[in-house]
């Protein structure tokens, strides 16, 4: 094949692959035409606190990029130009920002002579180097110099375009609908314990417990876990039993084993006892199973963001009976809470003087600057919290109206594909 245009794009974690990368290179796709067969993609990572290792097989199931390269390859390439597989440029080309350092593009793209199209949710930075920049929303148009505002626009929020890159035709209303009217389940809740180890070996458990207790109160409910791409089910199962996870039993004791038959098409489970078990699926992204929740449980981090341009009701749980579990953190904090013998006591300080403050931190609370989905936070007891979600099935219209809420929060539409067209722009403008 004969290239003779570039798009690379620079991200790093699974967040961003998920909810940026994917809905803007299907948006590329669509809008590239006639240049499609001639225009190539890449992919760069570049090193995340938050990343699993597992990135690149996630962007390899992405039709439309070409060539990807590991989170480990990626100072030799920003130093010196050299990727591990002595990747060949076309003269003309983009550079994408869909996560990392906002210098990475502006560097890269000086060597390569390439544009810059920057993506910035709640910052930008290089303006005077950077060719455009298409923002989440107005605010980052006025507070950028006014010599530069030139060169921001306005796309929406990307996150919301995860949702919509699949089929927008059936709404939370339907699926409320139809699942309700099951003869079989009366309701769906759905569990999104995390992908890493220190938010599963304290989700997993939770949502074992939860499922039991509502399940003696509604035993017709339906129980789902759309599993991380980044995520085995082997690993899962490992944090379901007390033998591989000594915190189940501070959150409940009720323990899972995992039928998994090693078929594609059948139904993995964690089957708690002979009639309750919790479904898995693997398939990615999950959002037609998503659909069919009354309401999810989930963690914080981009989970929170994709429900809620789903507009499917939710619970935000941060449990915090292992505090030194939580060490996600950037910078100084994130150096700290890993040293070897002292980590974990770096790590509860941390995280005591960040809950000490009330902030908001589910997704779609941070945009609607308010709690619209509740954020529990604390040592938390399932049968607490199973006794909320029961409340909520109970009364279905609070859910309808948290779906509502959900919806008006969400951000315009279309901002993957808005992306994709400064991009093209950008593209032609290279060849002037």
């Amino acid at each position: 094949m004969s290239y003779t245009a570039d798009i690379l794009i620079l991200s790093n974690g699974p967040g961003e692959l998920t909810t940026w990368v994917r809905p803007v290179v299907i948006a590329l796709a669509q809008q590239l035409g006639g240049d499609r067969r001639t225009t190539r993609i890449s992919l760069i990572l570049s090193p995340c606190p938050n990343a699993s290792g597992n990135e690149v097989d996630i962007a390899q199931r992405y039709p439309g990029i070409h060539r990807i390269q590991g989170a480990e390859h990626f100072f030799p390439f920003l130093l010196f130009g050299k990727t591990a597989d002595q990747w060949d440029w076309c003269d003309r080309g983009v550079v994408v920002f869909l996560g990392g350092d906002q210098l990475y593009p502006i560097l890269i793209g000086k060597r390569l002579g390439y544009r810059t199209v920057i993506y910035g949710e709640w910052e930008t930075r290089w303006h005077r180097w950077g060719d455009r920049y298409g923002v989440m929303n107005p605010m980052l148009v006025q507070r950028a110099p006014a010599t530069y505002a030139n060169k921001l626009t306005v796309v929406g929020d990307l996150m919301a375009s995860a949702a919509e890159v699949e089929s927008s035709s059936n709404s939370t209303s339907d699926a409320l609908a139809s699942s309700t009217s099951s003869p079989v389940h009366a309701h769906t809740i759905g569990f999104l314990p995390g992908s890493k180890a220190a938010k599963l070996a304290q989700g997993v458990p939770l949502c074992l417990a939860i499922a039991h207790h509502i399940h003696q109160t509604k035993p017709n409910t339906r129980f789902i876990i759309p599993v991380a791409p980044t995520l085995k089910l082997d690993t899962l199962a490992r944090f379901a039993t007390t033998k591989t996870n000594p915190v189940l039993s501070q959150m409940g004791g009720i323990e899972a084993d995992l039928i998994d038959e090693g078929d594609s098409d059948a139904k993995a489970l964690l089957r708690i006892n002979e009639s309750l078990s919790i479904e898995l699926y693997t398939r990615f992204p999950a959002y037609e199973e998503l659909r069919q929740c009354q309401m999810c449980v989930t963690t914080v981090g981009a989970n929170t963001a994709e429900l809620g341009a789903l507009a499917i009701p939710m619970l935000v749980l941060l449990p915090t009976q292992q505090l030194e579990a939580m060490k996600a953190w950037d910078g100084l904090p994130g150096l700290l809470a890993h040293l070897p013998g002292v980590g974990d006591g770096f790590a509860r300080l941390i995280n005591r003087w960040f809950l000490r403050k009330k902030r908001l931190l589910a997704w779609p609370n941070i945009w609607a600057e308010k709690e619209i989905v509740p954020e529990l936070i604390g040592e938390l007891q399932p049968e607490d919290i199973a006794n909320r979600i029961l409340n909520y099935l109970d009364h279905p219209e609070q859910l309808h109206d948290m779906s509502d809420r959900l919806r008006q929060v969400r951000g315009e539409s279309g901002a993957a594909s808005r992306l994709a067209t400064i991009v093209i722009e950008e593209l032609h403008h290279s060849t002037l």
